[in-house]
């Protein structure tokens, strides 16, 4: 497991920057955390760490975005997801063999449908500026 503290969204995208380097192909992320704690921000470094430059933003109504880099990462909003009819219809399923790196904010919406070695990123403010970011799951036990 991995404990770290964010005094600020710069601080939280530095970290992931660095944390990105750990990452292997076909890696699930799970994000848990509420609105405005930084998912978004995390996956921004995560993307520029692994040398995609790009602008990164929320998918919430596109529901997957996908950048650039090495390996690629697939980014998922699941927020608005309902049901298994839901999840298929995003295609999400023929991503989770193709070597990217997913990253899904709002995973809790896909609990069931989550690989069995998925990383969990935990997010939670902590103080006004500030974030704890937990993450474990995986090789990260």
């Amino acid at each position: 497991m991995i404990t770290y503290h964010s005094a600020s969204a710069a601080d939280t995208e530095a970290f992931a920057r660095d944390f990105a380097a750990r990452l292997r192909p076909n890696d699930v992320l799970a994000f848990r955390g509420g609105l405005g704690v930084g998912k978004t921000t995390f996956v921004r470094g995560l993307a520029q760490g692994l040398g995609d430059g790009s602008e990164v933003s929320s998918p919430t109504f596109a529901i997957v975005h996908e950048y650039s880099c090495t390996p690629r990462l697939c980014h998922f909003d699941m927020y608005r997801i309902a049901s298994l009819d839901d999840l298929y219809s995003t295609g999400f399923f023929d991503y989770l063999e193709t070597g990217a790196i997913l990253a899904i904010e709002w995973s809790e919406q896909i609990e069931d449908a989550l690989p069995p070695d998925v990383i969990t990123v935990y997010l939670r403010r902590d103080g006004e500026d500030g974030r704890q970011i937990i993450i474990s799951g995986g090789r990260f036990e």
